[in-house]
């Protein structure tokens, strides 16, 4: 059951489908405080509540303890003391003496304060009272998301061909270098579906373009690599260059298409092209036509794209910079040579520090407006709505044009409500081997709202990774349906035929094509029927005390449990049983070792070319054969596994990979597997 209570004039932001009426009185669970100073929402937690939930939001599983806030930010790189990362998740779960969801529906910044301050509070605070307030009960965590699920509408389903794997790099420049990568990869036997394009494939780095110098003939050299089974997904950013003769400019300034200062003019901000305009994607017809943009290049073949720099991201403005300049004045005119100057002088090089620190920084969301209804609405009050309306542009578009064919798109900006359209990366990680934990614990929250096609930067993105650390990510992104190896810039080449034995690689990658008619079904089916594809194992053993402690292994669909090992120079390790299963091994040279286990505290050794799988008795898990690409997997003659003393049984979907027909009977074979009986 859902209640919906409302507090002063929210803003609309399209998050619930499900028409809800409001409740009069106070919520069922919690207190509220709602005046001209803010909103404030607290509840008293038992001793051993735990709460899911947030999104892609730090620190655990089990979000008691830490605080958040969900305020979209471009981090330059991912740190675990940060408040608040790309997306804005505001559901959480409470599960214990009570359990129940919250979802508030608000656009600007929210804190949760999950006992931080107070161990046994939570306390959520906005800066004005306007916004919905949602309380989902039900009987279990999972009763509940699937609830709230029902309310915020089917998510995004991508075409079967973004599950393969996909290769990306800042810095491929030309068609010599993606065609490098694509030669290295079948060449050393590793499976590969698409390679992604940074900006560097832009003119200028203006959106909807291609540089022509570079690329000559890109309609050609998209049917090129289409031809190999390789999928060309190119980035798009927030921010329009602005230049004269360059269309989307003059368009958007013809059509009053951008967001304005207080003025009335076009905001400048800048990005990656230098002075740029942010289209007004809040409104309507600034979304149909910024959308309808992304068309121009699946005019030349482009089947995806991913959105990037939608916070939005602002590298400076005109204001911020002239601040700092002052404050640089300030510091140089200073003689720190004067006797008891120095600590005076350090105090002021901090105050530059901080000054350089705040070019970019959030200040600048409360320089500039967008129009909703004829009226000024001030960027900070509904910030983080952007990324997401800017990807709800492209997928409307993207649906108008091709109504019965998916396209692959995902964004590092997101919102609840953003999960109909496209799906997520979780952004600028790092090289470092807590970041393979946090790509763990990040993907349930991100699926209680909403967002399954997700995954993180394997590899991590900033730094040097090394060959054990990518394995051993790559052996997590075998199960997460965005399983993208990409880096930055100036780092380390790391491709998998970059390292010795690339035969390890091809062979863990090669374990997702064998998994992928499981992962992809479980995946349709979870967006359809409004369920996840990864819980916490509390979610399925609720009274089991280890299991609501377990944050480093998770449940994957009906029947399966993954444990990847997280931890550098490790050969293996321990892994919790909350009932018997079969552990299954993928083995290098390509054989399965299964053995049965007892529920139990166990270690299982696992070698960096092995990947580790638990799979729940009486259940099944089909396996393909290898295969270089999606398009190439043999998903009639399918391998059965499991550990089954009675006949089980799994519903299979499988479609073309394209279509949106997901109530065709002719899409769903039933599996059988008969049972030993032992």
């Amino acid at each position: 059951m859902i209640q919906k209570y409302r507090f002063g004039t929210p803003f609309y932001t399209g998050a619930v489908v499900q028409d809800i009426p409001c409740e009069t009185g106070a919520p069922v669970f919690g207190t509220v405080e709602a005046d001209e100073n803010g909103f404030q929402y607290s509840i008293t937690m038992g001793d051993k509540d735990a709460v899911y939930g947030l999104g892609e939001a730090m620190r655990g599983i089990n979000k008691r303890g830490g605080v958040y806030e969900s305020y979209n930010l471009d981090h330059r790189f991912t740190v675990e003391d940060v408040l608040s990362l790309y997306g804005a998740h505001n559901f959480l779960v409470v599960d214990g003496e009570q359990t129940f969801g919250l979802f508030f529906d608000f656009p600007g910044k929210l804190r949760f304060d999950v006992g931080f301050t107070n161990p046994d509070e939570i306390l959520v605070s906005a800066p004005e009272a306007n916004l919905d307030l949602y309380v989902i009960s039900g009987d279990t965590p999972r009763d509940i998301v699937r609830t709230f699920r029902k309310a915020i509408g089917q998510s995004y389903i991508p075409p079967k061909w973004a599950m393969g794997f996909a290769q990306s790099r800042w810095g491929y420049e030309v068609p010599e270098d993606f065609r490098q990568v694509a030669d290295q990869y079948r060449e050393n036997g590793i499976p590969l579906d698409a390679i992604y394009m940074d900006i560097d494939y832009m003119d200028a780095y203006k959106d909807f373009t291609v540089d022509p110098a570079k690329f000559p003939d890109f309609p050609g050299f998209v049917q090129e690599m289409q031809a190999r089974n390789v999928h060309l997904v190119p980035i798009i950013d927030a921010a329009v260059k602005i230049e004269d003769g360059y269309p989307v400019c003059d368009e958007g300034l013809e059509k009053g298409y951008f967001c304005t200062g207080k003025d009335g003019e076009p905001f400048q901000t800048a990005a990656w092209p230098g002075p740029t305009y942010l289209p007004d994607v809040l409104q309507p017809d600034v979304r149909t036509w910024f959308g309808n943009w992304y068309l121009s290049l699946t005019e030349q073949g482009i089947d995806g794209f991913w959105n990037d720099m939608n916070e939005p991201a602002v590298f400076y403005t005109k204001e911020s910079m002239e601040r700092f300049r002052s404050e640089m004045q300030e510091f140089l005119a200073k003689d720190f040579q004067d006797e008891g100057e120095q600590s005076r002088g350090d105090s002021q090089w901090f105050r530059v520090q901080w000054a350089a620190h705040k070019v970019s920084g959030p200040d600048n969301y409360t320089q500039f407006y967008h129009k909703i209804d004829g009226k000024p609405v001030l960027h900070d009050r509904v910030h983080n709505l952007y990324g997401a309306f800017m990807t709800r542009a492209a997928g409307e578009a993207l649906e108008r044009r091709y109504p019965d064919t998916r396209k692959l798109l995902f964004s590092r900006s997101s919102f609840i409500g953003m999960h109909r359209y496209g799906g997520v990366w979780t952004g600028d990680n790092s090289s470092i081997w807590p970041h393979i934990l946090l790509n763990l614990q990040q993907l349930p929250g991100l699926n209680m709202c909403g967002f399954l096609y997700a995954g993180a930067d394997l590899g991590g993105f900033g730094g040097d990774t090394s060959r054990d650390l990518l394995l051993r990510w790559l052996a997590l992104g075998v199960f997460t349906p965005l399983m993208r190896n990409h880096a930055a810039k100036n780092t380390r080449m790391q491709e998998c035929y970059q390292f010795d034995h690339p035969e390890d690689f091809a062979h863990v990658i090669g374990v997702r094509y064998r998994l992928l008619p499981y992962l992809y079904s479980e995946l349709v089916q979870a967006a359809l029927n409004g369920d996840l594809l990864f819980r916490p194992l509390a979610f399925d053993y609720p009274d089991d005390p280890i299991a609501r402690e377990t944050a480093d292994q998770l449940m994957l669909g009906d029947g399966l449990m993954i444990a990847p090992v997280l931890t550098q120079n490790a050969s293996g390790r321990m892994v919790y049983l909350p009932e018997p299963m079969l552990l299954v091994k993928f083995m290098p040279d390509g054989s399965l070792e299964q053995t049965r286990m007892d529920a139990g505290i166990h270690y299982i050794s696992v070698a960096l070319n092995e990947v580790p799988v638990f799979i729940r008795r009486e259940h099944i898990l089909p396996l393909a054969k290898p295969a270089m690409s999606v398009p190439e997997l043999d998903e009639e003659h399918l391998e059965l596994l499991g550990w089954v003393t009675r006949e089980a049984t799994l519903t299979l979907y499988r479609d073309d990979g394209y279509s949106r027909d997901y109530s065709n009977p002719a899409h769903y074979t039933v599996l059988r597997m008969g049972g030993d009986l032992s």
